[in-house]
């Protein structure tokens, strides 16, 4: 029973890491601060999606299953919980390359956006380093 605990422990802690790659761009305008933890998040998420690489909470997930006596799976994080419920078909490298993609199209929108927001309030310039 434990390790099926800790197995769905791994998956809330997947699944909080996989909205924090994508929408914590949007966070960092609350709490600026962020910025220096989302930036190595966004990139590690984009990079696993790009490189077609498996993120190593999966196995540590599928290994804690086994042990708590239910199954692991075989595909990605992506493919097993996720894409079954934006998507019907299964994972692909295309698909695989475009959510790596658009993991970083959005995080650009919302940086792009705060800074323009930043520059609208605050038109005198900055020093560097100043976020």
């Amino acid at each position: 029973m434990i390790f099926g605990l800790l197995a769905d422990a791994v998956l809330l802690l997947h699944l909080g890491f996989i909205l924090f790659v994508v929408l914590g761009g949007f966070l960092v305008w609350r709490r600026p601060r962020l910025v220096w933890l989302h930036l190595p998040a966004a990139a590690w998420g984009a990079l696993i999606e790009l490189g077609g690489w498996v993120c190593p909470l999966t196995p540590l997930e599928n290994r804690l299953r086994q042990l708590g006596g239910g199954e692991g799976y075989t595909e990605s994080f992506v493919a097993h919980y996720l894409l079954p419920l934006i998507y019907p078909a299964t994972l692909t490298r295309e698909l695989q390359i475009g959510l790596g993609l658009g993991v970083i199209a959005i995080n650009i929108l919302a940086y792009a956006l705060r800074h323009r927001a930043r520059r609208a309030a605050d038109p005198a310039p900055r020093p560097l380093g100043r976020w």
